[in-house]
């Protein structure tokens, strides 16, 4: 499924201060029996959006009509517990494109960049930095720059760089998936075959 190309994200934010969300939290378990990737979204937090009679709790950030964004800024270890994908199809589909934490559990983070969602690790006082300015001025613009791998606040012009692995990070600038990566690139693997195979012939 092609994903819309990621480069340079300039977003509002979502705070999400708790430590240790697991994937349960994030969509719970009665909302996965669809197989496609679209929909989850009016689900994601769902116990933590609603109450039990169906009304909208107003003290949940994403209920909070301050809060705004493409990017969410969570506490450490976020996207623990079991390895559903639809975690990260939940998030994607409500409008995520990218989430700030300062740890992530590596099923959710390798989910998250083969489904176009930029896991963007950073150290936890520059988290708590942000998640506290955040908080305190909603309408604060945080720069995601992917190509040169470096988060920053432009009001303040504190910046931070984070690591990804260059072939997810290749496939997120060029909104492709591992197999459509492949396809792409599928001549040169053709050629390089026959090569190979020439080489071996006259070795032979």
């Amino acid at each position: 499924m092609t994903k819309a190309k990621f480069d340079i994200l300039n977003s509002t934010c979502v705070p999400l201060p708790y430590e240790n969300v697991d994937t349960d939290q994030i969509i719970p378990a009665r909302f996965l029996s669809s197989t496609s990737r679209e929909g989850f979204g009016e689900n994601l937090f769902r116990d933590w959006r609603f109450n039990k009679s169906g009304k909208k709790n107003m003290e949940f950030s994403l209920n909070n009509p301050e809060y705004s964004g493409k990017i969410l800024v969570a506490g450490k270890n976020f996207g623990c517990g079991s390895s559903r994908e639809h975690a990260v199809w939940a998030l994607y589909d409500y409008g995520f494109r990218a989430v700030i934490s300062s740890f992530f559990a590596d099923i959710f983070k390798n989910n998250a960049l083969n489904n176009g969602l930029l896991p963007v690790v950073i150290p936890e006082k520059p988290l708590t930095d942000i998640l506290e300015l955040i908080q305190k001025i909603p309408e604060t613009v945080v720069k995601i720059n992917l190509q040169q791998q470096f988060v920053t606040i432009p009001a303040t012009g504190e910046s931070w760089r984070f690591e990804i692995n260059p072939f997810k990070k290749e496939c997120l600038l060029q909104g492709l998936d591992d197999i459509e990566y492949l396809l792409g690139i599928k001549s040169l693997i053709t050629d390089y075959e026959i090569k190979m195979c020439a080489d071996e012939n006259r070795n032979n």
